[in-house]
């Protein structure tokens, strides 16, 4: 059985919090998802649209 070399796990644990950035963005934001400013009330949705139940399925 062969194991993950350490860059091909640090590769995948950065590909993890990305997915998952993105569905949290989706699910949370409203506008400002790189956060190229410090993040307001504004940015967030006052609807939350979406739910975490597919987010692990999805990532």
């Amino acid at each position: 059985m062969a194991t993950l070399t350490p860059d091909l796990l640090h590769k995948l644990n950065a590909y993890w919090r990305a997915a998952n950035y993105l569905s949290v963005g989706q699910i949370y934001l409203f506008d400002n998802p790189l956060l190229r400013r410090p993040l307001a009330l504004a940015d967030v949705k006052h609807m939350l649209l979406g739910h975490w139940g597919t987010t692990p399925g999805q990532n």
